[in-house]
């Protein structure tokens, strides 16, 4: 029998069990033998990076445990007890942190920046922030579909200082959403202690200011953390509502093993060497006589040897080989589009039209698609695209949204984690920065990451010719051409509109899709009156010519049409690329090469932009064909002018032609 020291926790066993009270302490014991012998191997040079929980177990296994294995929990990198608890074979984990195939990243994340859909757990990525909103998602999911389900969120003190947090917090309460907030306050974010963090008593004070309940717990006392935490979910199931709990813990190792822990008082690393969460309630079930030396020792036995013999198979797989098919099918899931033909009933639409009927016959088709966005309930969005579907669709389709447009895209992942589609409306496509995070982060990686889709459609009102000055007329499409993972579509016709939306909404993938603002209602077109699909990758050759050829989108289709019609002794093809990822490389290469000559336009400045892209693929693959050289027409290099005379002189449209004409001359 051990030496019983008094346990320096206070532990209420109320009516649990001794075989739940044992169950407990399994649980966390499990993970820190894994982790002291992560630490061994680090030292060996046989791991190349771990984050240690040593000290907060308790916090993991007792979340854990309250919950449902059928209801997702987003831990952070020092939760391995949440993984360990819902019983991940230690092969997988140990694989995950060697880069092997049978990881869950196939070696292109490491540690904990994973998920897995086989075990309802949703890994975080280095921002942190982001996985609080995705919990809104998953939560919002669950909230529609009336399963009684709680989602729970990890974050840790210096987390809660993030913009996401706040944003998170506000959409939970607005909507009530069933999720729970658990933030690990430990202390110190890497070095920086509390008190330089947030200037409030505790953390959980902020859950009045979202008006939503709020707990502190002792992170230390797996009973308590496990008790209360499984009345809360209970009671969450019962009656939807976000809840906020701040646990009281501590790092007791650095931030990562690299970092040290020198910045840390030896007088309160001692301190909190004395609530250890393992050793305290070791000594209390010895005291109650729950637990045995005999018992004891056997669950030490059985995790080491589990651990060792996972380690022993981890090493065996060999190592990944490189291969760059594999690598590129993974950046996006598998879409089988299905090429639905359009009716021969048509209709005079306008651009913002034809936008406004895809976007209902595929709520029709669709009946897990949610919309969201500011203003796009009852007020219709501030186009009126979405006016009159609160009646046909109700609000719990048509989401109003607080202004938090990282939040928001947050929400669209969670609800894409679990198997829904959603439409999230920039207002403008400017105020996509206030979202950017997200969306080239979150979205765009994680289908490479680890196989999990972002079912999302961004619509992104832009351009000028409005006279709306410098925060909402940009055209940015080159922000995201230039992110593998992420389509980006900009239509210019009301036929191209309606279906490429449908097909948007249709694929898997995340989607940005561009709405030229100046088009809206004044182009306009016969459209089919059914619904119908159009394919990404595929050009559209407006005009056929022989003396060059000009590669545009957009506005820039129209002013290319406008100066052609205006000068009928040019001949020219005219492509609309209508997708730039995909790009239809093969339309445009088969184009130069026949005429001899290319120009690009594009609304967009010059620098970054996509034309500079499509410029050097032309040199790089028709170099041979070329009677002259490639010449870009852009916008010029300053933001977006508001005075109309200003913006005129700012946009490519009034340099097309002449650059047109010296490129003939050339």
């Amino acid at each position: 029998m051990p030496t019983l020291t008094k346990s320096n926790i206070d532990y209420d066993k109320r009516n649990l069990s001794d075989k739940t009270l044992l169950q407990l302490y399994y649980n966390m014991l499990k993970p820190r033998l894994i982790e002291e012998k992560m630490l061994i191997l680090l030292r060996q040079g046989k791991i190349s990076k771990w984050f240690s929980g040593i000290g907060q177990e308790a916090i993991s296994v007792g979340v854990t445990m309250a919950l449902k294995p059928s209801e997702y929990i987003l831990p952070m990198h020092r939760n391995l007890g949440v993984f360990t608890t819902r019983e991940i074979p230690l092969h997988r984990l140990f694989c995950q942190w060697q880069g092997k195939a049978s990881g869950f990243t196939k070696g292109r994340d490491r540690s904990f920046h994973f998920g897995t859909q086989d075990y309802n757990i949703v890994g975080m990525i280095s921002h942190l922030g982001p996985q609080l909103g995705v919990a809104d998602g998953i939560a919002l999911a669950n909230l529609l579909k009336n399963n009684g389900q709680v989602a729970a969120v990890f974050t840790g003190e210096g987390g809660t200082s993030e913009g996401d947090f706040h944003e998170a917090l506000n959409v939970a309460s607005v909507w009530q959403l069933p999720v729970i907030f658990c933030i690990e306050n430990n202390g110190y974010g890497l070095s920086t202690p509390t008190n330089e963090q947030y200037h409030c008593k505790h953390l959980a004070d902020r859950g009045k200011g979202y008006g939503m309940e709020s707990f502190i717990l002792d992170g230390n006392n797996v009973i308590e953390t496990y008790t209360k935490v499984k009345k809360l979910v209970e009671s969450i199931r019962k009656r939807p509502r976000p809840i906020l709990i701040e646990f009281k813990t501590f790092r007791r190792r650095g931030h990562e093993e690299a970092s040290g822990t020198k910045y840390v008082p030896k007088e309160l690393m001692d301190e909190w060497e004395t609530k250890d969460p393992i050793e305290n309630f070791r000594s209390y079930l010895f005291s109650k006589k729950i637990l045995s030396p005999v018992i004891d020792e056997q669950y030490v036995s059985e995790i080491k040897a589990e651990i060792d013999t996972a380690l022993e198979s981890a090493y065996a797989e060999e190592d990944i080989i490189p291969n760059e098919t594999i690598e590129l099918n993974d950046v996006y899931k598998d879409f089988e589009y299905q090429d639905i033909k359009p009716s021969s009933k048509v209709k005079e639409l306008r651009l913002v039209d034809a936008i406004s009927e895809s976007l209902k016959q595929s709520m029709n088709t669709h009946k897990d698609l949610v919309i969201m966005g500011q203003d796009v309930a009852e007020y219709g969005g501030v186009f009126k695209i979405t006016e009159g579907f609160v009646e046909q669709f109700g609000k719990e389709r048509v989401r109003n949204t607080p202004i938090c447009e990282s939040a928001i895209v947050e929400v669209a992942m969670g609800l894409s984690i679990v198997g829904m589609k959603a439409v999230v409306e920039m207002q403008f496509s400017d105020f996509v920065t206030s979202g950017f995070n997200p969306i080239v982060n979150y979205l765009a990686k994680s289908h490479y990451r680890w196989s999990q889709n972002a079912d999302v459609v961004v619509r992104m009102p832009c351009g000028a010719g409005v006279a709306a000055g410098p925060f909402h007329s940009q055209t940015n499409e080159a922000w995201f051409t230039k992110t593998p993972g992420l389509k980006v579509v900009y239509p210019a016709f009301p036929f191209d509109a309606k279906g490429l939306l449908a097909t948007a909404i249709n694929d898997p993938n995340p989607v940005l899709f561009f709405e030229h603002k100046a088009l809206y209602r004044s182009i306009r077109q016969d459209v089919p009156a059914d619904y119908y699909t159009l394919p990404f990758g595929k050009a559209s050759v407006l005009k056929e010519g022989n003396s060059v050829s000009v590669i545009t989108y957009g506005a820039g289709v129209h002013w290319a049409l406008e100066t052609l019609d205006n000068n009928p002794d040019i001949s020219a093809d005219i492509i609309d690329l209508r997708t730039l990822q995909p790009l239809d490389k093969e339309t445009i290469i088969n184009s130069v090469k026949k005429t001899g000559r290319a120009i690009v336009l594009q609304e967009d400045s010059m620098f970054g932009g996509i034309a500079s892209d499509i410029s050097a693929m032309l040199v790089e693959e028709c170099f041979e064909y070329l009677d002259a050289p490639v010449k870009r027409v852009a916008s010029m290099e300053t933001p977006i002018p508001f005075a109309v005379q200003l913006e005129n002189q700012y946009l490519a449209k009034g340099k097309f032609e002449s650059t047109l004409r010296d490129l003939l001359s050339f």
